[in-house]
């Protein structure tokens, strides 16, 4: 056996094999059920009529509303989910398994169920709704503030897995240095926790945001779609879909954009390649 026979590894050597026709026959085929979709979304967008499309007073109003609700819902799950986050990491108590079990539902739920799950609870006829409206004046469903709810119901467990997930993946002796020195938990967190999870916050955060922009069954079901006010771009791609379909494309074509560039910015993080 030569020298670099003898000093390549197995690995090697399987990576180099034939691939099998069992194997690649379905994975071609996946590949090509996955890239096709998009690839007729891009055939069929009117490139030459494309500006104009885009400068268009419906369209703007929706990627304006749909940015400001998905950066609101994502400030609101920033201040209720990484404390949670950081409560199921860090803190054993009774009932922990069920807390994140609980946490994870908006995963599974269908978005229309969450949407009617809203409504009964901050609808005014709702648990919380009517307390709300009476007392307060305050009414969310049909409302810029319900889209914001919305988007935050179903889009907050990705915050909540990615900082849970770098909190138990952070080296817990800097904090237990801190917690020498004599600071306190909130200085510990504040000064010590956050920064060695950053990565994982803002991996968290623009995953959640990018959820929140294409959501569309919660919103539609508990705010309604009213141009300017409830209306976001999936919900603008659907009404476009009825009376015209260039327009839909276009829109569609922006949601695609941004789901590329969230892809592009996280692909260190969630994308690994040999």
């Amino acid at each position: 056996m030569t020298r670099p026979e003898a000093g390549r590894s197995p690995r090697r050597r399987r990576a180099t094999g034939r691939i099998p026709v069992a194997l690649l026959v379905p994975a071609t085929l996946g590949l090509l059920f996955l890239v096709l979709p998009l690839a007729g979304l891009l055939a069929r967008t009117p490139w030459t009529t494309l500006p104009a499309r885009l400068a268009e007073p419906g369209v703007l109003t929706a990627l304006r509303l749909s940015l400001l609700t998905a950066t609101l819902a994502t400030l609101l799950c920033l201040a209720l989910g990484v404390p949670l986050a950081w409560l199921l990491a860090r803190v054993r108590f009774p009932g922990r398994r069920v807390v994140r079990a609980l946490v994870t539902v908006p995963l599974v739920l269908p978005p229309v169920v969450g949407g009617v799950a809203l409504l009964l609870v901050f609808g005014r006829r709702g648990l919380l709704g009517g307390w709300l409206d009476a007392t307060f004046g305050i009414t969310l469903p049909f409302t810029t503030a319900g889209v914001v709810l919305a988007e935050a119901f179903v889009a907050m467990p990705f915050l909540i897995i990615a900082v849970e997930g770098a909190l138990r993946g952070a080296d817990t002796r800097y904090e237990e240095a801190a917690a020498t020195l004599g600071a306190g938990r909130w200085t510990t967190f504040t000064h010590v926790t956050l920064p060695l999870i950053g990565p994982g916050i803002a991996a968290g955060s623009v995953l959640c945001w990018a959820r929140a922009l294409g959501e569309f069954g919660a919103t539609i079901t508990f705010a309604g779609n009213f141009p300017g006010r409830t209306q976001t771009m999936p919900l603008a791609v659907y009404l476009a879909l009825e009376t015209d379909l260039e327009a839909a494309i276009v829109l569609s074509l922006i949601l695609l954009t941004v789901s590329v560039v969230i892809l592009a910015s996280l692909r260190d993080r969630w994308i690994t390649s040999p």
